[in-house]
């Protein structure tokens, strides 16, 4: 599939090439579910914690002697069914994390992509760089490619853009390898520049294999891949990259 390749004015500049297996396959919508369950147990950090009746203070005296008063018998008033009592079978530190493989993390990116790609929500720029790390230029910015106050851009690191996405709440940046696949569902615009889409398309289709081409004369050409650094996009929110995909 193809898409246009603009700049910040909106003005059309060039096509490029979108590869079919990242921004062009039928979405798996179990394997995205099970992604956005993983990345959210794993976001959890699992500190609560209730007290039993040994950690409450208090309850070291007998309330009451042991027979003749007609009362149930009764050793601590720190016991559960009294009110300032311990809790019974509550929550305790744990971890919630949870295993996602490495192709399935790949899978669930790659049906997010070409979901939005089929929504006509993802839009590619040649760069996106601003005049100065203000709110209203990257404001300006996002005017001018015809988009709303809601959007998530993937661009290689500037630290001016980040700066001036940092008082909106609907508007999130990060770099290819900090991608978040919930960032992805929870923001209607996607915007990638063309050396974002070339990382992505690099990371996610690496599981893929050989790359089969129609060479001249109707004969079948396999390419294999090359190989490249383990880098994964991550569920992180920084803009800095990160070693671990959610």
């Amino acid at each position: 599939m193809q898409s246009s390749v603009l700049d910040l004015r909106g003005k059309v500049l060039r096509t490029v090439d979108l590869d079919d297996r990242v921004f062009g396959i039928e979405p798996n919508a179990a394997v995205v579910h099970q992604a956005v369950v993983t990345q959210q147990a794993n976001a959890r950090q699992g500190t609560h914690d209730t007290r039993t009746r040994g950690e409450v203070a208090g309850g070291g005296k007998k309330p009451y002697r042991q027979k003749g008063t007609g009362y149930a018998r009764q050793g601590s008033r720190r016991a559960p069914h009294y009110k300032g009592g311990g809790v019974v079978f509550g929550p305790h530190p744990r971890s919630y994390e949870k295993a996602f493989p490495k192709k399935m993390r790949r899978l669930a990116m790659r049906s997010v992509l070409s979901a939005r790609a089929a929504e006509d929500a993802v839009t590619i720029v040649d760069a996106f760089t601003i005049a100065e790390p203000k709110t209203r230029a990257l404001l300006a910015a996002l005017t001018g490619l015809g988009i709303g106050t809601r959007a998530l851009i993937v661009a290689e690191r500037n630290d001016g853009v980040w700066r001036a996405a940092r008082n909106l709440d609907d508007v999130h940046v990060v770099t290819p390898n900090g991608l978040c696949l919930l960032d992805i569902l929870r923001l209607p615009r996607l915007v990638l520049t063309e050396g974002a889409v070339e990382e992505l398309t690099r990371t996610l289709t690496r599981d893929l294999g050989a790359v089969v081409a129609i060479a001249e004369g109707g004969t079948e050409a396999v390419a294999e891949s090359e190989p490249v650094a383990e880098t994964e996009p991550v569920a992180d929110n920084a803009p800095a990259a990160e070693d671990d995909a959610q």
